[in-house]
């Protein structure tokens, strides 16, 4: 053991060497701790105790002579001691054992403190015979159970267990060695070993070491040894271990026999145990000297090693050693703390120590990362890198990495980085930068194993241990594609696999079959970002995909069906009209494609709008069959490039202005078809395509959606522009019909027309005056007045429909005249018929009732009409003829129905607009009587 490294971890505490307080007076014979304060029992038999800095507390008398043995109880404040007292019979034994409780004091005693003794044993009785003491132990059980051990020189122990303070107690004896001699018999220490419900006892004699299982009942012996130790030379573990020290070495026990030994020399006058050290009291026969040794045991070292005086008592209490001299002085000894350990280490460059120590003291992990940082420092600054880097990755976690990584980017220490980053990845604790280093050493070195190893290596869960995407960057930018294709993949990095694809390796088709792969809605969102690269290079398999994306085909429905996809989640293909943007010809066939199979779709006015933009676009152009493949036809090959080009421009022109051709006629069917009858909005916007017509001068779609929109006008206006005459006519025709639901104004801008047309158009105006004569469309004086600007149109163009306009006139002059003779003639006999009635008597010469028919008797009742009745037929109606009472009420109604027509003049102003002849309308309510009279409102006077 002399190999062991000595150390000062320990040092004197403040109190260091003191004396003990003078009010011990007495020899002290025995010493206990615990409870934050240490009891001393002296050969007067007196109990002191003893603060924190060994300051005198309070001292009582608790036995009559001596105190031979002291404990402080741990869960109680109870103090046990084994004491002399006075002999009241020669038969009896002096020794006792007393309880006492520092918590209750007497009240008799004012001057000083004495605790109250609660009980008082006898431990030699007729069936326990007197035998020196050599040792004591008290064990707490669960409170108030107390097992008491006392070992004695004739090899038994006394045991004494239960309630102590009410003396329900049991006692029993056992045995440790039948031997005559007593000085090899005697029971110099004992140790209690408490594991769960198992309860055991070691007890320890100069030639033997034994093992009392106590939940046994008898207890049961178990000799573990065949050697043992004197008394102060026994101590227990933290680990319930039991330790003896004999001249040679120190034994350590278990239940199952002796364990670990260590040969420190030297006669072991106290041994013990203080957090995980072993504390021996050695005396060196060759200086005569005591050293005081505190060994690491775990560590290997000698923590404190010091010379002593002679010790008489060793206890620990307050984190500290507590050496009683035999001069009634002090010696505290306290443990350093980690800190200052440390630094006495590092000074050494003892890191392995350092470490070590750390380590063994439980210590948390950030400190023991910065001891293996510093540790890694020394050795770096010594070059070797190996050992440094070891020491480094153990620091992972705690360690800034970046503080590592800037000592080893020196391209000769890459390897070490590498294994530093490795470490950094496996543990998850790697950044982008990290992984961005790492993947840069390996491309370095051209370690394409360890990159392999490293992008396939996954977790138990599957998750690269990584950041994927500066993985693909790194691999990407290095050239190994196939590494970062396989990253991206794995990870299902859609967009990334696919631009390497398409933008490095220019393999569109697989490009293409890995989209097909993936579900609709991610398959959607590649090709919204990469559908221009492959519209461009494979347009029609590209459209193949939209089409399989944005519909449910035949071989997708029963899959997508199961799943719970449906049409309105689908993707919209008006979503995708970005990626056509120099592609009109496959926007084109892909809309077509998608209205021909899905109907109904919610976007289809969205679709038609675009189609029709491309259908009648002047401009759209469409690659040739040699540009679309990449070939020139064989036949161009030797021509002179004048003649070649001169040819191919002819030839170009020709065909565009048949497709464009096809493309007009395809838009015309679209605006029909998306117009049925049925419909009063149709599936496009209106709007634009009329504006689009009108762009690309497309007149059939114009004349189309004008008469869908009923602006007859517009389209006859069209007409007027394009100066065709026989199609403006005929269109008057169907549109101009009234009893179909048209305008019959029309006519009358057609007239308008060809009056300020400046040219020769008789039969056209024949014609027309025609209709407008049939349907009474127009007065003649408007007729005239409108042909009269055109100067190239004769009066015999308006003879024959003059004629007869006047022969109508007259005809109408005639019958009004009559209807106004007759009227005057009826006002004339109702005039005479008033002034007779207001003028002469009447004669009633009735001789019947106009009303039963009966002769006409009194009293009865005659009329101003010439109707009689009789009173009894009239009944309470006295004051209106019966027969000319309905006839009468008709006119008050109709009069009063006139008056209240006067007061809506919206309906007046409707019939005036909606009349053949306004002046009619008019001339009818002044003939009626209702516009007649004006109302005077009454003005307001008041200033």
């Amino acid at each position: 053991m002399y190999q062991w490294r000595k150390f000062e971890f320990f040092e004197e505490k403040s109190s260091g060497k003191c004396s003990m307080p003078k009010e011990i007076e007495g020899n002290i014979e025995c010493c206990s701790s615990g409870r934050g304060k240490i009891v001393v029992g002296c050969d007067d038999g007196t109990v002191n105790l003893l603060d924190r800095g060994l300051k005198f507390m309070y001292g009582f008398q608790a036995h009559t002579s001596a105190v031979l043995f002291v404990q402080q109880l741990k869960l109680r404040n109870f103090l046990v001691t084994v004491g002399v007292d006075e002999q009241t019979s020669p038969q009896l034994s002096p020794i006792s054992l007393k309880v006492f409780d520092l918590d209750k004091m007497q009240s008799e005693s004012s001057s000083t403190n004495i605790p109250v003794c609660i009980q008082i044993l006898r431990i030699f009785t007729s069936q326990f015979p007197v035998a020196k003491i050599t040792s004591f132990l008290v064990l707490e059980e669960a409170p108030p159970i107390l097992l008491i051990s006392v070992g004695l020189d004739n090899g038994c122990i006394y045991c004494i267990k239960g309630d102590v303070a009410r003396e329900r107690i049991t006692r029993f004896t056992l045995q440790v060695e039948n031997t005559s001699e007593k000085s090899s018999s005697s029971v110099t220490g004992l140790g209690y070993r408490v594991d769960g419900q198992s309860l055991q006892l070691f007890a320890v004699t100069p030639s033997s070491v034994s093992l009392f299982s106590l939940q046994d009942q008898p207890p049961r012996r178990q000799t573990l040894d065949h050697i043992g130790c004197d008394v102060n030379s026994v101590a227990m573990s933290d680990r319930s271990e039991l330790i003896i020290g004999r001249p040679e070495a120190v034994y350590f026990y278990e239940v199952d026999g002796r364990g670990p030994c260590w040969a420190f020399e030297g006669e072991k006058k106290f041994l013990g145990w203080f957090r995980g050290y072993l504390l021996c009291v050695i005396a060196d026969p060759r200086s005569n000297k005591n050293t005081f040794n505190v060994y690491d045991l775990k560590n290997r070292l000698i923590a404190q090693s010091m010379i002593v005086k002679e010790v008489s008592h060793m206890i620990c209490e307050w984190g500290n050693v507590v050496l009683i001299l035999n001069d009634k002085t002090a010696l505290v000894i306290g443990e350093k703390d980690m800190e200052s350990k440390l630094d006495m280490l590092f000074k050494k460059n003892l890191y392995t120590v350092a470490i070590n120590l750390v380590q063994s003291a439980q210590a948390d992990a950030k400190a023991t990362a910065e001891v293996l940082r510093k540790y890694g420092d020394h050795l770096y600054g010594k070059q070797d890198y190996d050992e440094a880097m070891a020491q480094y990755i153990h620091t992972i976690g705690h360690l800034e990495p970046s503080y590592v990584i800037q000592k080893f980017l020196d391209a000769q220490r890459i390897y070490n980085l590498t294994n530093y980053l490795e470490k950094l990845h496996e543990k998850g604790l790697a950044s982008k930068d990290h992984t961005t280093l790492l993947l840069n050493c390996y491309t370095k070195l051209k370690d394409v194993e360890k990159l392999d190893l490293f992008i396939k290596s996954e977790d138990g869960l599957g998750e690269h241990k990584f950041d994927v995407e500066t993985a693909i960057r790194v691999c990407r930018a290095a050239g190994y594609h196939e590494h970062a294709m396989y990253v991206a993949k794995k990870a299902h990095k859609h967009e990334w696999y696919l631009k390497i694809l398409l933008e490095d390796l220019d393999r569109f088709k697989e490009a293409l079959d890995y989209i097909s792969s993936l579900e609709p809605y991610q398959a959607g969102i590649t090709v919204k970002e990469y559908g221009k690269i492959l519209v461009e290079h494979k347009p029609v398999e590209t459209t193949d995909i939209l089409m399989r994306l944005c519909t449910l085909d035949e071989e997708s429905s029963t899959k997508k069906a199961s799943s719970g996809t449906h049409l309105s989640i689908l993707p919209s293909p008006v979503d995708f009209l970005n990626i056509f943007i120099h592609h009109p010809q496959a926007l084109m066939d892909f809309f077509e494609k998608y209205i021909g199979k899905v109907e109904d779709s919610p976007v289809q006015v969205e679709i038609h709008n675009t189609l029709l933009e491309l259908y009648l676009s002047n401009d759209l152009n469409f690659p040739s069959l040699s540009q679309e493949n990449g070939f020139v036809a064989p036949y161009l090959e030797g021509t002179s490039s004048l003649g070649a080009s001169t040819s191919t421009t002819a030839e170009s022109k020709d065909v565009n202005k048949e497709e464009h051709k096809q493309r007009l006629e395809k838009g015309l069917a679209l605006l029909k078809r998306a117009w049925p009858a049925d419909m009063e909005q149709p599936l496009y916007d209106v709007d634009l395509a009329v504006i689009l017509c009108e762009m690309n001068s497309f007149n059939e779609g114009l004349l189309f959606l004008y008469e869908k929109m009923k602006l007859y006008k517009e389209v006859i206006g069209c007409y007027m522009q394009a100066h065709d005459h026989e199609g403006l006519i005929a269109c008057c025709k169907r549109l101009g019909d009234v009893s179909k639901g048209g305008d019959s104004s029309l006519w009358a801008d057609l007239l308008k027309y060809f009056g300020e047309l400046g040219e020769d158009c008789s039969k056209e105006v024949k014609e027309v005056l025609s209709y407008i004569e049939r349907d009474d469309i127009l007065p003649p004086i408007i007729v005239l007045q409108t042909l009269a600007k055109n100067p190239c149109l004769t009066l015999s163009v308006v003879k024959d429909y003059i004629a007869r306009k006047l022969e109508q006139e007259s005809k109408l002059i005639d019958e009004d005249r009559k209807a106004i003779e007759k009227y005057q003639e009826e006002t004339s006999a109702m005039r005479n018929e008033v002034q007779d009635l207001r003028n002469n008597a009447r004669i009633f010469q009735l001789s019947k009732c106009s009303a039963c028919t009966f002769t006409l008797d009194l009293p009865a009742v005659h009329f101003m009409c010439m109707h009689s009745f009789h009173q009894r037929c009239l009944g309470d109606n006295e004051k209106e003829c019966p027969e000319c009472a309905p006839e009468y009420r008709s006119v008050l109604e109709t009069k009063r129905n006139l008056e209240l027509n006067a007061r809506d003049h919206d309906r007046f102003f409707h019939q005036v607009k909606n009349s053949k002849d306004g002046f009619s309308v008019v001339a009818e309510y002044f003939g009626k009587g209702i516009i007649s009279k004006t109302i005077e409102v009454p003005q307001d006077n008041t200033t």
